[in-house]
């Protein structure tokens, strides 16, 4: 294989492994398949501890496990060796790029996930409890979950707040064993005798959970236990808010990022810079259509253009059927000029809209005068190329 066929294959790999392109089958089935043996695993764990079930279906649980060590090990090659097309590396050297992905926690978590059950053969019996590593597996489903990995953007984004607020509460908990070892220290001496135990009944109270193994008798120490659970309120209250604000803004930066995708590949924004097609996310308006719902008809005046956030449409123009899913878009002429539909646009699936109207463009147009030169431009070519058919708007060339 010639070295051009060889970095097309590492190309076509790192896509289907890391980022495939929007409607890639390939890489949504690897994906799936992924996820599924991750899950398998995780159940098989769960249900190899218990001791009737291992004897009953030991063979069943060496199967999968093979299954998943040989599969977690070709993928684990596979993402060492396109390590270099991921962006950040490509000016590196292979072997740097390579030791670079290696060495982060994805690449980590990766290879615990096989190397040790590799070896485990030839450990001693004893040691083989290092198959509990497989556990870990868990955290292999954040690289295909994008609500983990959200979240985990989310706890290294605001990790020192939430530092902050584990320092503050150890110091809280550390004074309020302190006072509660002077207010019952004499009275539970087995129990609040020393600040160190002391300090059991102060965490679990701060984090509300109140085991109920250590309660205070005295009104001095119920007083200080009064205040403890207050603050322990407040002690949750601090994190809990700046994840969960930190996570909706991640969530709509998320949004944000496919939202601008979409609509920097339509041919006619493509010129435009970042702060005009801000201007154009602006005006878009969401609709969801039901399954087997027409979205627009043939004949029907068009006034709009369509994203597709979710779900996938059927577009039946000239006899022929056409399918487009997320990322994919349509009736971008009826913001060139006005027309009636040629096609009819019906949900296969509970679909979710963009919908840009073109009266809407137009007063944005009639704003900034930057955007209306460059539309116009871009109009004059398209329509001067006889991409915008007499009798409608949906062509084959406006279907991206």
């Amino acid at each position: 294989m010639t070295h051009d066929g060889i970095k097309h294959w590492r190309r076509r790999v790192y896509q289907v492994l890391d980022q495939g392109p929007v409607g890639d089958g390939t890489a949504v089935l690897v994906d799936r398949l992924l996820v599924t043996l991750i899950l398998v695993n995780l159940v098989a764990v769960a249900l190899e501890s218990v001791p009737h079930l291992r004897a009953a279906y030991r063979p069943l649980f060496d199967v999968i496990e093979y299954v998943s060590l040989v599969a977690f090990t070709v993928e684990y090659a596979l993402r060492v060796w396109s390590a270099v097309e991921y962006g950040p590396h490509r000016h590196m050297p292979p072997m740097r790029a390579r030791l670079k992905y290696m060495l982060s926690p994805a690449g980590l978590v990766d290879l615990v996930a096989v190397l040790p059950f590799w070896f485990a053969p030839l450990l001693p019996d004893d040691l083989r409890v290092l198959q509990v590593l497989r556990i870990l597996r868990f955290f292999k489903i954040a690289r295909y979950s994008p609500a983990m990995r959200s979240l985990l953007d989310v706890l290294y984004r605001e990790r020192r707040a939430l530092f902050g607020c584990v320092v503050i509460t150890l110091g809280t908990a550390l004074v309020a064993a302190a006072l509660m070892h002077l207010a019952e220290g004499r009275v539970q001496p087995d129990k609040l005798g020393t600040i160190p135990d002391a300090l059991w009944w102060a965490i679990v109270t701060l984090g509300t959970i109140g085991y109920g193994d250590v309660v205070p008798v005295t009104a001095l120490g119920k007083l200080i236990a009064t205040g403890t659970i207050f603050l322990g309120l407040v002690m949750i209250a601090l994190p809990v808010g700046i994840i969960a604000t930190a996570f909706a803004e991640q969530i709509h930066r998320r949004d944000f990022i496919v939202t601008w995708a979409m609509i920097a590949r339509v041919p006619l924004f493509a010129e435009l810079d970042a702060a005009e097609i801000s201007d154009i996310m602006q005006l878009l308006r969401a609709q969801v259509a039901e399954a087997g719902q027409a979205i627009v008809r043939a004949g029907e005046p068009a006034h709009s253009m369509y994203f597709i956030a979710s779900g996938e449409v059927e577009i039946t123009v000239r006899h022929e059927r056409l399918h487009l899913g997320v990322g994919q878009f349509f009736g971008e002429v009826a913001v060139l000029r006005r027309a009636r539909r040629s096609a009819t646009v019906t949900a296969l699936s509970r679909t979710s809209l963009l919908v840009l109207d073109a009266q809407d463009l137009h007063a944005l147009m009639q704003r900034d005068s930057r955007v209306a030169a460059r539309i116009k431009d871009v109009v004059e070519k398209r329509v001067g190329q006889e991409v915008v058919t007499p009798k409608g708007d949906m062509v084959t060339e406006e279907i991206k």
